[in-house]
């Protein structure tokens, strides 16, 4: 499957969550590696968990966190520089005029940085998923393979699937960041499919917790072949 993403404006509004928590504590920088060990908390049905301390698993280096402490003081000045002059550091009114936003491209290996790729492979499943760029490097195909098979360790129900996933918006000192797409109301997606459904999930982090892994679905029908198709949500 190959795909750009964009978003486009109308003159109505959805509002989504664009809030700013409060600040990661101020050690964050100095626990080098932590954040991205600790990504994903899940575990397989069935396996033992871990008894290691938390502490233990902190890999820290002095110096290396000297260097992160100033690279996040400057992510620091230079988001409240961008705050003083007005979202996204642009002027308020260029911002709130804006028709169109190109969300995502695919052109260079950073850009497919921006994703993670996951399967059934994480509880035991046999699919494969692979993301790279096209031979032009103006898109990116996700390809692989999916299986259905289902793991026999007596409690995974369910298996075969494939997914790519936008990382989450991190700012200095690992501050939760937000795409703020209150002003618009439709996302486009520009794709070449294999003639499957696919299914779009569009999260927002809530308020409450009791909803906090509710999620946005939407059906994206695929007629395979070499044409393109504009896909509008």
């Amino acid at each position: 499957t190959l795909m750009a993403l964009t978003s486009l404006s109308s003159a109505f509004r959805h509002s989504m969550c664009c809030r700013h928590k409060v600040w990661h504590p101020f050690l964050g920088p100095l626990l080098i590696d932590f954040g991205s060990k600790s990504y994903s908390s899940y575990r397989r049905p069935g396996s033992v968990p871990e008894k290691k301390p938390l502490w233990q698993k902190i890999d820290f280096s002095f110096k290396r966190g000297i260097d992160t402490l100033k690279t996040q003081l400057k992510l620091l000045k230079q988001e409240t520089k961008d705050h003083l002059i007005g979202p996204e550091g642009r002027p308020f009114t260029e911002y709130i005029l804006e028709q169109t936003k190109v969300v995502w491209v695919f052109r260079t290996q950073e850009d497919l940085k921006k994703w993670v790729i996951s399967s059934d492979v994480e509880i035991g499943g046999k699919s494969e998923v692979y993301l790279t760029l096209s031979r032009n490097n103006q898109t990116a195909l996700l390809y692989g393979t999916l299986n259905t098979e289902v793991p026999r360790d007596g409690e995974t129900q369910y298996s075969g699937y494939c997914s790519m996933r936008s990382r989450p918006l991190v700012g200095s000192f690992a501050k939760k960041k937000y795409f703020d797409w209150s002003n618009f109301n439709c996302l486009y997606l520009r794709v070449r499919g294999d003639g499957r459904p696919w299914m779009i999930n569009l999260y927002t982090d809530p308020y409450f917790s009791h909803n906090k892994d509710d999620l946005y679905n939407y059906f994206m029908f695929t007629r395979g072949g070499p044409y393109w198709e504009d896909i509008k949500v």
